[in-house]
């Protein structure tokens, strides 16, 4: 049995997470990667355990998560699965969980799916790829957050070890039966 790692990414870290827990669960378990923006159609039954990653931007999740969850509840709930957010409030150490993330902890409330673990990363910031209307509408949410305003600047706030801790505790968990 293989572990299923879906991402939604708007500007790459939520992609690159994916990509290091996938490198950190490989040497324990195959595991294939994808954009849920392209999933189609899934062979479940190659599955045992599944991890979602989605970003935040301006609040909000992309629409393609939420439907992703409704459309296939019944399947994630049968395996272990897993969730984690990637947003830039989760700088601050203190929004860095799934308690007091407000993000994340909005998504839990109201969605169908319960995962079985959860996490919070802090993202990147990279001014110089965003668009220019993205560029001055987060500076501006950042200066209002006591965040990094020099649109020069990418500043990558990810904690690589949090990120590895989670990925070796989703490998571990004990699987479902179905």
């Amino acid at each position: 049995m293989k572990a299923l790692i879906l991402y939604s990414s708007r500007d790459g870290q939520t992609r690159e997470i994916a990509s290091y827990i996938a490198n950190t669960i490989k040497p324990h378990q195959e595991c294939d990667v994808m954009n849920i923006l392209h999933v189609q159609h899934l062979d479940w039954e190659q599955y045992d355990r599944v991890l979602i990653g989605a970003s935040i931007r301006y609040g909000h999740f992309h629409s393609a998560l939420g439907r992703f969850v409704k459309n296939n509840v019944a399947q994630l709930q049968q395996r272990v699965s897993g969730f984690f957010s990637v947003n830039l409030t989760a700088r601050k150490p203190e929004k860095r969980t799934p308690q007091t993330n407000g993000y994340t902890r909005k998504f839990l409330l109201h969605s169908p799916w319960q995962p079985d673990s959860c996490a919070v990363f802090a993202g990147a910031l990279r001014y110089p790829r965003y668009r220019w209307s993205d560029r001055v509408m987060i500076q501006l949410i950042m200066r209002l957050t006591g965040g990094e305003t020099d649109t020069s600047k990418e500043v990558g706030y990810t904690d690589w070890q949090q990120v590895e801790r989670f990925a070796e505790e989703f490998v571990q968990m004990s699987g479902k039966s179905r």
